[in-house]
């Protein structure tokens, strides 16, 4: 349980930090709150030679809005988060989320940064920035690019992250006023990953929904839009028929492993029943 040997850098800025990554090649990596690659590096399963700690580049952190967009810098803690009067404002999903993200030890360090850029499936933000349009700054020494969250993700821990560089922002556009939202988690005990989560952000006209997203936690090798089920409920007051007929055409792009969480066919079960519970609660939620 102890690291191997690294050598430990703390930059002040982007360009420093970007500069160390570059020069240090492969055996660097970045650190941010830590809680996937320190457990890493003392079971020994990741022994990076070298750490180049975030901590200090106060470019990375904050929270501002730009016109009908909120960036968050990659290092803005989910405590931050939680404590944002203009994400309580206008991202309320943003702080339901942020609380079901294991335990306050864990919010005080844990960063919006970290926890979309890794690529672990079990993450909570990475679906909830597919249903919200987000998109991510990438930097890099060939300059900065920005890519959809819904591209960003190609396999469990792989991303379009190239070599070298960091995402150092997450915009997310804001939702229309009167937007209803909702985010289910099954887990098995506080502080756990979810077993099935779904989270959904739709608006409602005339008692009908108008526009819905609907975008899956822990349910495949990376978090899923659930393109069918959202189109499934346009127009329609989310009968059970209705709501029925979404779980399954989520479910029907389910590929959950068998772990100790459970086997397959539960896991895709549970997730049509947060697809359902999202829906109605963020249909309640709607003005």
């Amino acid at each position: 349980m102890i690291p191997g040997p690294f050598n430990y850098y703390r930059p002040a800025t982007v360009a420093d930090a970007l500069k160390l990554l570059s020069t240090l090649g492969d055996e660097a990596r970045p650190l941010a709150g830590g809680h996937s690659l320190v457990p890493m590096m003392k079971l020994r399963l990741a022994t990076p030679e070298h750490l180049v700690d975030l901590h200090g580049v106060a470019d990375l952190k904050g929270i501002r809005r730009e016109g009908n967009t909120v960036v968050i810098g990659a290092m803005t803690t989910q405590h931050e988060l939680l404590a944002s009067d203009e994400i309580g404002r206008s991202l309320p999903i943003l702080d339901e989320t942020a609380l079901l993200i294991a335990d306050p030890q864990v919010r005080y360090r844990g960063t919006i940064g970290g926890n979309v850029a890794n690529g672990d499936p079990g993450n909570d933000m990475p679906a909830l920035m597919m249903a919200l349009g987000a998109s991510y700054r990438l930097e890099g020494k060939s300059g900065a690019r920005e890519v959809a969250a819904s591209e960003f993700y190609q396999g469990a821990y792989f991303t379009a992250l190239e070599p070298g560089e960091l995402l150092t922002s997450v915009a997310i556009p804001v939702p229309s006023a009167g937007h209803g939202y909702a985010y289910e988690k099954l887990k098995r005990k506080v502080g756990d990953y979810a077993t099935a989560a779904a989270a959904v952000v739709l608006t409602m006209a005339g008692g009908k929904v108008a526009t819905c997203k609907i975008a899956l936690t822990n349910l495949s090798e990376t978090p899923l839009l659930a393109e069918d089920a959202a189109k499934a409920v346009i127009g329609t007051s989310l009968d059970p028929a209705t709501l029925k007929k979404a779980a399954a055409a989520a479910e029907a792009i389910m590929s959950p492993a068998a772990d100790a969480r459970g086997p397959v066919e539960y896991r895709k079960h549970v997730g049509g029943i947060m697809v359902m519970r999202a829906l109605q609660r963020a249909a309640g939620r709607a003005s």
